[in-house]
């Protein structure tokens, strides 16, 4: 398959080791992959905010950029999610534009969502001797219905122990501006959050979007809790070989 990475803004620039793990994970599943230097911000964060024309731009320049690919795969089910669930909602209907989002967005994946249901593939060779727990951020869990999907994928990491975490389905608390707008209420989020984590005696906490881990890691830094957050890919992506 001939597929393109959206790296997305936060991965770009605070992440970028979580795409270069997306690229080995695919190559190595035997996927062509591609990443065209032109994307940009999907415009989540100004269609959230009331800047509904950026928006449309910003999707329109979305929709040239990803044409023509078999799939696009983000490593966030934020970004996916605005891309699948708001690009519907800004276009004009019978216009180009809604014509090109019905082209392009139906093919946009979150990486489990690609590996599960496209690839048809749960266990993807990788090795990883930890204590993790895992998070399901809110747009993973409630717009895109991600479901168990992670979870089948870390159960068939070779060396892996996957335990619970109580309150999973608890927003951390971060959510892009809220945490701005709501410091005082995002940070009692937070720490509840970090205290479940601390409860299931994980060295790893893993979520499908590094928004939240760096939210969710910055209170866990503080506290000096010696827990590591790492995005799904990354783990997906590890070898024996390179332990």
């Amino acid at each position: 398959m001939r597929v393109a990475l959206f790296i997305t803004c936060v991965n770009d620039t605070l992440f970028p080791g979580t795409g270069k793990a997306v690229v080995s994970l695919l190559r190595r599943l035997g996927c062509e992959v591609d990443f065209p230097a032109a994307q940009t911000c999907c415009g989540q964060m100004h269609v959230n905010t009331g800047y509904r024309t950026e928006g449309v731009r910003l999707a329109r320049h979305f929709t040239e950029v990803f044409a023509g690919y078999d799939a696009v795969v983000a490593p966030s089910g934020s970004c996916a999610a605005m891309v699948r669930e708001q690009y519907p909602k800004l276009a004009k209907p019978g216009s180009r534009g809604a014509a090109a989002i019905a082209e392009v967005a139906p093919k946009v994946y979150e990486l489990s969502e690609f590996l599960i249901d496209v690839l048809k593939v749960d266990d993807v060779g990788a090795y990883f001797p930890h204590r993790v727990t895992y998070h399901p951020t809110c747009h993973s869990l409630r717009g895109l219905h991600l479901g168990d999907r992670p979870l089948r994928l870390l159960r068939n990491v070779r060396g892996l122990e996957l335990v619970p975490l109580p309150g999973a389905e608890e927003c951390c608390g971060f959510g892009g501006t809220f945490a701005v707008k709501n410091p005082a209420i995002s940070a009692a989020m937070g720490a509840d959050k970090t205290r479940n984590i601390l409860d299931t005696g994980a060295e790893v906490l893993c979520a499908a979007d590094n928004s939240c881990l760096m939210h969710i890691g910055g209170t866990l830094g503080r506290q000096r809790a010696g827990v590591r957050t790492m995005h799904l890919a990354e783990i997906l992506a590890s070898t024996e070989e390179a332990q």
